[in-house]
């Protein structure tokens, strides 16, 4: 029997009702005018005119608003459900700062994208003028598509994996969302002329060349590599899982087992996602593992709090030196740390000597993040990495070897509508270059 994704991590946000749609969105201010934005459309990466499509949905003009949030974002209806919008444009509302509630936008936006979210405006087509490979069937690497594509360029995607979608598909957590609505937004993309090439790896300075050859732009939306390696003694026990292994999984309608205890190692976004995952499997007591303090995890504070709220445990300033066991694992040998402050630099943890303590755990999920995808500057001349970032020029995502860009997690980007952001940027820029603008 198949594992019932839908049924067993039930939407965290379910939609608005029809009626809860007015309520919602008759509580804007439609702040901003004609000199100056509205803060929450100032704080949307992709640019999306908030009090707009708010004011459409209010009028019960879902067409209208269907339109706006597209026009700005084709990715609109995930992120509607993934976006962190406490830290962005909910976060920017209004309303939060005499305090109320901020407007539900992310939901808002839901209401207005599922309208018709196949329903993406295709412009006529114009004369193709180049000829863009883009590597990688991510969100960012989608948004650039369907820029250019408008633009009227030729848009060949590569991805090696055998669906579109890059993390959206297969690391996002499924209570965030499990496919849908991306097949439906991807579809607009193949009427414009996207063509999609899967299961297909560009690796090697030979791969590179003869793409080159067959193309007048690259662009890299390959996002990171495998998660990072501990190198923990024990760390092959059966129960010992990698994070992006254990979410794809997941996604896959296929969960790896979790026993009574599990242990969490990490701090990120990721941690959380895995962390409150394993509770839905059925682990009794989840246990988040962290070598800083609270105020030093590079998670969001609400996403910490919400695993709080659902029983999670965390413990601060300890880090795993091995896990326990014979063939399963049970337990991790952890050593207690304090941090160390430097002027100017983010605080180091130092273990404390013999401040030694051990945690009972039937699975261990190592979620300390990502590798950099260096192999890249060995592959192609001119690119070159800086604090574990591609360079490229923020203004257009160009990188020191001109004929390639760059944007996405490879660069620095955390989270799908920051892909589009990026996706936007370089559009424009690839489009200037294919023009012969510099």
């Amino acid at each position: 029997m198949s594992f019932a994704l839908q049924e067993n991590f039930p939407e965290l946000k379910p939609p608005l009702t029809p009626m809860a749609i007015q309520e919602e969105a008759s509580r804007c201010l439609e702040c901003g005018g004609a000199y100056d934005r509205a803060p929450c459309a100032s704080a949307c990466p992709s640019g999306i005119d908030i009090p707009a499509f708010i004011s459409a949905l209010h009028k019960g003009d879902f067409a209208s608003a269907n339109r706006i949030v597209f026009s700005e974002n084709p990715l609109a209806g995930t992120c509607a459900r993934v976006c962190p919008t406490p830290v962005l444009c909910e976060g920017a509302c209004v309303l939060s700062f005499v305090g109320l509630p901020a407007v539900d936008i992310g939901r808002l936006q839901r209401a207005a994208a599922d309208f018709a979210p196949n329903r993406l405006n295709v412009p006529s087509l114009k004369d193709h003028t180049g000829r863009v490979a883009i590597i990688g069937a991510g969100p960012t690497g989608l948004a650039l598509a369907a820029e250019l594509a408008g633009m009227g360029e030729r848009v060949t995607i590569y991805d090696e994996n055998p669906d579109p979608g890059g993390m959206v598909r297969y690391a996002i957590a499924p209570y965030r969302q499990q496919v849908e609505p991306l097949d439906s937004e991807i579809q607009p993309l193949r009427e414009r002329g996207v063509k999609f090439r899967f299961n297909t790896r560009i690796a090697g300075r030979e791969a590179f060349l003869a793409l080159e050859a067959e193309s007048d732009a690259i662009f890299l939306g390959v996002g990171l590599g495998a998660d990072v390696d501990p190198h923990l003694p024990g760390q092959h026990l059966f129960g010992v899982w990698q994070a992006l292994a254990f979410i794809r999984a997941l996604k896959d309608g296929n969960p790896l087992a979790v026993g009574r205890s599990t242990v969490v190692i990490g701090g990120g976004n990721t941690a959380m996602d895995v962390a409150r995952e394993a509770l839905r499997l059925g682990s009794e007591q989840v246990i988040v593992v962290y070598r800083r303090d609270r105020e030093s995890m590079p998670a969001y504070g609400y996403e910490i709090q919400e695993a709080e709220k659902e029983g999670i445990r965390f413990n601060w300033l300890a880090a795993p030196i091995r896990f326990l066991g014979t063939a399963w694992l049970e337990g991790i040998e952890c050593q207690y740390q304090e941090l160390i402050h430097r002027s100017g630099s983010r605080s180091e943890p130092r273990a404390i000597p013999d401040a030694l303590f051990t945690l009972k755990a039937d699975t261990a999920i190592i979620a300390i993040g990502q590798s950099v995808r260096r192999e890249l500057s060995e592959w192609v001349p001119g690119l070159q990495f800086e604090h574990g970032k591609l360079i490229v020029n923020p203004e257009n995502g160009q990188t020191r070897n001109p004929k390639y860009f760059a944007g996405g997690d490879v660069v620095g980007g955390q989270s799908v509508v920051e892909a589009v952001k990026w996706a936007k940027q370089a559009a424009k820029g690839i489009h200037q270059y294919l023009a012969g603008e510099k």
